[in-house]
């Protein structure tokens, strides 16, 4: 591929080096550099690619795409923004894969893991075709099953993916695309049929700033779309309305101007189920997952397989056979008379759901295990405590990936907002430990909810990744418990 090749659509502000130079390989980490590579040298959070250009250079890069002035004697190609270039050039070094299939985004605060993955489901299940996957639990081809480190990878390897994807036969992908992703143009050039929004809660303000930006890069997603769906529920929906270059389904449970409105609700231990209101047409619907936010997972799901042209009757067949998704309000088998739940619950809103979900069908007490994050926004912190106690009866206070920070210096954070109430507590900042705790206090009937980690399988201290699933804890807890004859 020629540099020409791999700089179209972008536009160049000075370029040091021949157009026609043949380019083997695109990289934005110096060390993967080599003989012909296009080096994209980009500013980052924690430090700027400019300082590596020499490097890149030595392992003999070609050329060198970047956003500030160099001196002529290096091959460099100057653009306005790198990190957009990078996305565009990723696009067009692998044959713009993206292209070729039907892409379907779904954004919001909450809900995009439950809803890219019952889309995946009801897709295969439609067509019989293999789908890919790009979300926070994993990447899959198909039934391949790859790991992640972000919801939206970064541009170069989502692409890679996309290429991978489109050779192993999938016609369709199914993404979760981050608020990060659109502010930093990880997703540019990709068009998708169809894109989702299912509601916007705080969280990201360590990046974001303000609910104000972090509503504006979600809205991003609907300048990309043919066609949207909205969740009219959520307060944030008039500015996406108001922003969105496609045409808008809109879902409800309240305001019946919604293209599809939610009637008759029941919430079951298991399950919801509801009327779905349609253009005159009632449809009953079922998801095997419990809460009030299954509702809008399902119209979500649903309004988006309409937009794909799927018939409804099908769509809500194949809705009612799915199962839960791994880390949402997932059992962990224990073989007590009390039930332990595994849910990704990290934000003031989703800790909020899950513990009226568990409240409505708990039989005894609902006690509920969370920490949160370092380096990341330290606002909600006493928001998730406030909502720990107010809700639940019992409340463990203990350790998530803790990064950089000091884990006691977040669960002080935490306890500013549990100060003066009289939900009992317990604070045990070694997480296994904290598990522990909270099933010697749990009796039968009470349900115990690990919030925060869901289906992460490590915990990050520092700057390493350390292995930590919480289903493993418990099994392990178990077992020492029966080897102790308790």
């Amino acid at each position: 591929m020629t540099l020409k090749e791999l700089l179209s659509g972008i536009e160049v502000i000075n370029c040091s080096v021949s157009l026609d130079t043949e380019i083997q390989s695109l990289c934005y980490d110096s060390r993967k550099a080599k003989a012909g590579s296009a080096f994209v040298a980009i500013e980052g959070f924690e430090t700027d690619g400019h300082k590596y250009i020499s490097d890149a250079l030595n392992n003999g890069a070609a050329v060198v795409i970047c956003g500030k002035k160099q001196p002529a004697d290096i091959p460099h190609v100057l653009v306005q923004n790198p990190r957009r270039a990078l996305a565009v050039m990723s696009a067009n070094y692998f044959g713009r894969p993206a292209d070729k299939m039907k892409m379907i985004g779904v954004t919001g605060t909450n809900g995009k893991t439950t809803v890219t993955t019952l889309l995946k489901e009801i897709i295969e299940s439609i067509t019989g075709e293999k789908v890919g996957l790009i979300g926070t639990n994993q990447n899959m081809i198909g039934e391949l099953v790859l790991p992640t480190e972000r919801t939206t990878p970064e541009s170069y390897e989502l692409q890679e993916l996309f290429a991978e994807m489109y050779k192993e036969g999938c016609l369709y992908v199914v993404m979760e695309v981050s608020s990060h992703s659109l502010a930093l143009d990880r997703v540019e050039t990709i068009e998708f049929e169809v894109g989702a929004f299912t509601n916007l809660t705080q969280d990201h303000l360590d990046f974001h700033r303000t609910m104000e930006e972090y509503l504006k890069a979600k809205a991003i997603l609907f300048t990309k779309c043919k066609q949207g769906v909205v969740n009219l529920d959520d307060s944030a929906s008039s500015y996406i309305l108001e922003h969105a270059a496609c045409p808008m389904l809109k879902l409800s449970t309240k305001k019946n101007e919604a293209d599809l409105v939610a009637k008759e609700i029941r919430l079951k231990e298991d399950r919801v189920e509801f009327c779905l209101l349609m253009t005159g047409m009632l449809k009953k619907v079922r998801l095997n997952i419990p809460g009030m936010f299954s509702v809008y997972n399902a119209l979500t799901v649903i309004a988006c397989a309409m937009q794909l042209g799927f018939p409804v009757e099908e769509i809500i067949s194949a809705l009612s056979k799915c199962g839960n998704v791994k880390g949402r309000v997932e059992v962990v088998p224990t073989g007590k008379a009390y039930t332990v739940l595994i849910d990704y619950a990290h934000t003031p809103d989703a800790m909020e759901n899950v513990l009226n979900t568990v409240k409505g069908f708990a039989k005894g007490r609902t006690i509920v295990l969370f920490g949160c994050g370092g380096d990341r926004d330290k606002t909600k912190r006493p928001k998730m405590g406030e909502i720990a106690v107010r809700l639940a009866d019992v409340v463990v206070v203990t350790s998530d990936n803790p990064r950089t920070e000091d884990p006691n210096a977040i669960i002080s954070d935490i306890l500013e907002g549990i100060k003066g109430s009289k939900t009992p507590y317990y604070v045990v900042p070694d997480r296994k430990e904290a598990i522990r705790k909270a099933m010697s206090l749990a009796k039968p009937g009470d349900v115990i909810v690990l919030a925060g980690k869901g289906h992460e399988n490590y915990q990050i201290i520092g700057k390493e990744k350390f292995h930590m699933d919480e289903r493993e804890l418990v099994a392990s807890i178990l077992e020492e418990e029966r080897e102790a004859g308790k």
